[in-house]
């Protein structure tokens, strides 16, 4: 999802729960910096590497592909914006490597899902924003895996959009490019995706690549082929699945304000959501690739209030100017924690699951 769905809609879905205006937006920041609080971000503020929550492009191109570094890959990705669907499924071919990397892919409702919502509860705001990242993400990014992996993450070029034509719908190729300084272009169905590398480790096959930035727009509709699934078809509806990602938030919103609430899966607030229906599905079926400020202007109707544009350094100098104990009082000191605390118990269900992705490497020397 792009930084208009993780602020804004966030926003909106946290005034809908019963937040208050500057709750809903310390919400609101923490659920968009997830997509920013990269290794460069963390030094720019002397905070810990631990704390990492994305990898940003630039980064990515000196980033190893050696064990050590798909490591620190999957622990990030697979943490905050592939949650896997299902640590324990069963994929009916290939061996243990193939499996521990199928079992990696991201899908909605999940257990991993649960304890992502509950580990916020009694939290921070940052923590329940946070939260709310991981959970709007599991829709758009589902059937990809936050590991770089070309037999799970490769698609064939038999890929379609389903794009409106009159008063009907029609199935369009979708023409690739490699070009990242290009920009899509949704009325001719082209888009930039990554190019293709054979090495089943390349970063080019990590989570969504090879699809480009289809999986993030609200508005496609698109049917493909995924390697995973030995290239049978897929059809992805994301108005539909942004929809059902926006009335779980409200619904998840809700039950961490209330201390008796247990968050359940398959479970949506649409009650909540179903006055402003009309004006939710003109924002997720509007063709267009930049950010959209429809889920702004409805989120100040909603609060009477103006919401500020999302600044990564918004919180960076009370973080600076505060004392060392203090740091963690801080607004950022607080996302920090409750990254740690997210990715650590992401780690230790993958492992507990029997995975050797993340299982310690013996170096040279250690006893057996």
């Amino acid at each position: 999802m792009q930084k208009d769905f993780h602020y804004y809609a966030t926003y909106c879905a946290a005034y809908l729960a019963g937040y208050s205006h500057e709750d809903s937006l310390q919400i609101a920041y923490s659920a968009a910096l997830v997509d920013f609080c990269s290794d460069d971000f963390l030094a720019e503020l002397s905070a810990p590497a631990t704390a990492a929550t994305t990898q940003l492009q630039l980064e990515m191109v000196d980033t190893k592909t050696d064990w050590f570094g798909r490591t620190r890959i999957t622990e990030i990705w697979s943490s905050f914006h592939f949650l896997p669907g299902d640590l324990y499924a069963e994929p009916g071919k290939g061996g243990r490597r193939y499996k521990d990397k199928y079992r990696l892919i991201c899908n909605v409702n999940s257990d991993l899902l649960v304890k992502t919502v509950e580990l916020a509860r009694g939290e921070s705001l940052q923590a329940v924003g946070v939260a709310m990242h991981i959970l709007a993400d599991t829709w758009a990014h589902r059937y990809f895996a936050g590991t770089p992996s070309l037999v799970i993450n490769n698609i064939n070029y038999s890929f379609y959009e389903r794009v409106p034509e009159g008063d009907k719908t029609v199935d369009r190729l979708i023409t690739f490019r490699h070009n990242p300084k290009a920009k899509d272009d949704p009325e001719k169905s082209i888009y930039t995706n990554t190019i293709y590398r054979g090495s089943e480790n390349s970063v080019m096959n990590l989570g969504h690549g090879r699809a480009g930035h289809l999986p993030d727009y609200g508005y496609a509709v698109y049917r493909y082929l995924p390697a995973w699934a030995d290239y049978r078809e897929i059809v992805k509806n994301n108005p539909e699945d942004f929809h059902h990602a926006f009335c779980q938030m409200v619904y998840a919103l809700k039950c961490l304000r209330a201390q008796d609430a247990v968050f359940e899966k398959d479970t949506y607030d649409t009650e909540a959501v179903e006055p402003y229906e009309e004006e939710i599905q003109k924002i997720l079926t509007k063709r267009n690739v930049a950010a959209d400020l429809g889920w702004k202007v409805l989120g100040g109707r909603l609060s009477g209030q103006e919401i500020p544009e999302f600044l990564t350094d918004t919180w960076r100098e009370e973080y600076l100017k505060a004392g060392q104990e203090a740091k963690e009082q801080t607004v950022l000191g607080r996302f920090f924690r409750a990254a740690i605390r997210q990715k650590g118990m992401v780690v230790e269900e993958i492992k507990a699951s029997g995975s050797r992705i993340l299982k310690t490497k013996k170096r040279k020397g250690d006893r057996a």
